[in-house]
């Protein structure tokens, strides 16, 4: 893992303009379940979904950038309210240059949580890498945070709310929402 200070940390997380999630190993467990006819289903963790909803609470983009392409996706993608959905870029730099140029912000304004060798090339020049715990030893050594849960299994939760710990937002959002106000105020 980098070794960043906190201090560090938080400058990093306070810059963040988009997080950006991987699927296969990330926001599922990495199966891949193919139906008779070809269609993929996927099993996606409810409170990674919440996940998603707190760090778009908290003023983050939330965007999706795989290498697979997948009506399940693009299904929970709708559900969440995603706001960049970037499917079937093997190379995912492609993506990453496609969302840059897009958004017009820097590679240091971007969070990328992963798990896998497809997903360093990204992760090497974004700002704030992050690995889930059962990713692949390359990918935590390049990573600023590993989380202790598996992906597919609350590891994108347990990301947002470290990043809304770091950028001072956490006590307030989960406030808003415990006190039924919910995404907006």
């Amino acid at each position: 893992m980098v070794q960043v200070d906190l201090s560090d940390l938080k400058i990093r997380a306070q810059a963040l303009e988009i997080l950006l999630l991987d699927v296969d190993g990330v926001l599922t467990d990495g199966s891949i379940i193919l139906s008779a006819s070809g269609d993929d289903v996927k099993h996606f963790d409810v409170q990674d979904g919440m996940g998603v909803t707190l760090a778009r609470a908290a003023g983050l983009k939330v965007g999706i950038l795989t290498g697979r392409t997948s009506m399940a996706v693009q299904k929970r993608a709708e559900e969440l309210k995603i706001d960049e959905l970037m499917q079937g870029y093997f190379h995912k730099t492609e993506g990453l240059d496609a969302l840059l140029e897009k958004l017009g912000i820097s590679c240091e304004q971007i969070g990328y949580i992963g798990d896998d060798i497809l997903d360093l090339p990204v992760m090497r020049k974004i700002g704030f890498p992050i690995a889930v715990a059962n990713a692949r030893p390359e990918v935590k050594k390049d990573s600023l945070h590993v989380t202790t849960a598996l992906g597919g299994h609350g590891a994108v939760r347990e990301a947002i709310d470290w990043l809304l710990e770091l950028r001072g937002q956490k006590e307030e959002i989960y406030e808003r929402f415990a006190q039924g106000q919910g995404p907006s105020s």
